[in-house]
């Protein structure tokens, strides 16, 4: 199975699931979002939200196909772009992170691993734009309502976030970036600056005329 990872922009917000392209639980005050679920569009409203932050911060998403199909999509953005941040109890979000706020693996597509690579692709992205952390807000209950809207703080915890501020049901935990590059990367990492070193140690030899 072939697996590609991009970067959500307009053109491609129709591959994600119909429940992504409609959720604004993160993108609107909570009274503002009642209001557009009840007489509004909420497809536009994460559309201009999207718009917002691309044109303002720069990429905010990311989704996953599974040979060729879209399989899923993680969301992050500045804390000050996600107006629903501010009414959970752990916040606000620490000054020196992004928050992740959504993380989907389509059902057909769970138990592979994904959710895992869409979160070091989301690493892997910040880290290159000089972000130092993700943080993100944990269910403690992922069964109860709002289930799809937060990531379970089980999954966090196991792809290596850590608790900062504790709660019975919204704990805030935090991913430092330098410890998300996986052991592959620091060995391809360490075999090109070895090779660089052979290259170099090679490329300039030193004879002694006899």
């Amino acid at each position: 199975m072939s697996r590609r990872v991009v970067g959500v922009t307009l053109d491609n917000l129709e591959h994600l699931s119909k429940h992504s392209r409609t959720c604004v639980f993160w993108e609107l005050a909570p009274h503002l979002r009642e209001q557009a679920e009840e007489y509004g569009d909420t497809e536009f409203e994460k559309e201009a939200w999207v718009s917002s932050v691309l044109l303002e911060w720069g990429s905010c998403g990311r989704i996953i196909y599974c040979d060729g199909i879209p399989a899923g999509s993680a969301f992050y953005a500045p804390p000050a772009a996600v107006p629903r941040s501010a009414a959970f109890p752990t916040s606000p979000v620490s000054p020196d992170a992004v928050l992740m706020t959504s993380l989907e693996v389509l059902p057909e597509f769970r138990g592979g691993g994904l959710a895992r690579v869409l979160v070091q692709a989301v690493a892997k992205d910040l880290t290159r734009r000089g972000v130092k952390a993700i943080e993100a807000f944990g269910d403690m209950r992922p069964d109860d309502e709002e289930r799809s809207c937060v990531t379970p703080a089980e999954f966090l915890t196991s792809v290596g976030f850590k608790t900062v501020r504790p709660h019975p049901r919204w704990p805030r935990l935090r991913l430092e970036l330098r410890s998300a590059i996986t052991w592959k990367e620091d060995v391809e990492a360490a075999l090109e600056r070895l090779l660089n070193s052979v290259t170099v140690s090679t490329a300039e030899p030193s004879f002694r005329p006899v």
